[in-house]
């Protein structure tokens, strides 16, 4: 129904000036606010110009630390697709399951796909042991099958026996800030591309996760790893930029690994960096891509 004034009831706002569907009215609108915040005596992070921080101190919290869940969230999503009282699994996803957009029947109404995968997409933003089943699930929106709508309930029913899980950030952690990467090879069934999966640690805690398909098709296991080495390594330039902006300090000591089933293969990716300077271009681009200040 909008705003309604309770002292003028039957009045209406009157517009000024319109903004939305103009090409510049993000811009318009960030101009806006951020003239309002950095008048409060807020600050634009060099590291993400929608990021403005205001330091007043240092903020004491009591307790082992801070533990962010969706519990109830959970719970009512299960409910809603009728999976409250289904068996739960330990697994989001079966080992070595392999999808496909064009096997199986296709489902007569795709919207309860749509709406169960992106409601699990929410899901994720306290869940990293999520992130890489729902973005398997994510690729088949447009015209989900019956294996897929399969699948995405055996995600809900490892939700169901994992409801009390989430992200802990203890005090007595540490502020050591540390990334880890892994890759499959080809690991789509249609394109043929690796997926690239990252996790930031600060102390204990994860602070940041992505499981995301690469852009490219890799011609080996080495090349799929480098590049999600080169992933790992842009986010965690980010996030030392942020945590400076932040006031946090921080021991910089980024420690990139990959974890694969073959030890070998991380020392191939060592030598492939050697020979041709990877690590030099891993840092121009982690500066060229996340640094506001270059």
């Amino acid at each position: 129904m909008g705003f309604q004034s309770q002292v003028l009831p039957e009045y209406v706002c009157k517009l000024r000036k319109v903004l939305y569907g103009l090409k510049q009215a993000p811009r318009a609108w960030y101009g806006k606010i951020s003239e309002f915040l950095v008048y409060n005596d807020y600050s634009v992070a060099p590291s993400d110009s929608s990021l403005f921080v205001k330091a007043k101190g240092q903020i004491v919290r009591s307790g082992e630390g801070i533990f962010l869940h969706h519990h109830k969230y959970s719970r009512d999503l299960l409910k809603r697709f009728g999976m409250y009282n289904c068996k739960p699994i330990s697994m989001p996803m079966e080992l070595n399951a392999k999808l496909c957009g064009h096997e199986g029947k296709g489902l007569e109404d795709a919207t309860v796909y749509r709406q169960l995968v992106g409601s699990m997409i929410y899901l994720t933003l306290t869940r990293p042991d999520l992130s890489f089943a729902v973005g398997v699930m994510s690729r088949y929106m447009q015209n989900p099958k019956k294996p897929h709508l399969e699948a995405a309930q055996r995600i809900l029913r490892y939700v169901k026996g994992t409801l009390g899980q989430g992200v802990i950030y203890k005090r007595s952690g540490g502020n050591t800030l540390a990334g880890y990467c892994d890759a499959d090879y080809a690991g789509d069934c249609e394109t043929r591309r690796s997926t690239t999966g990252y996790v930031s640690m600060l102390g204990c805690g994860a602070v940041s996760w992505c499981s995301k398909r690469q852009p490219r098709v890799s011609l080996s296991t080495t090349e799929a790893e480098y590049r999600a080495a080169a992933m790992a390594t842009q986010e965690s330039t980010w996030l030392v930029q942020l945590l400076k902006d932040l006031h946090q300090p921080t021991e910089y000591s980024i420690l990139c690994t990959v974890t694969t089933c073959q030890q070998y293969v991380w020392q191939k990716i060592q030598c492939f960096m050697l020979e041709v300077s990877i690590l030099k271009c891993i840092t121009i681009l982690s500066r060229r891509k996340f640094s506001r200040e270059m």
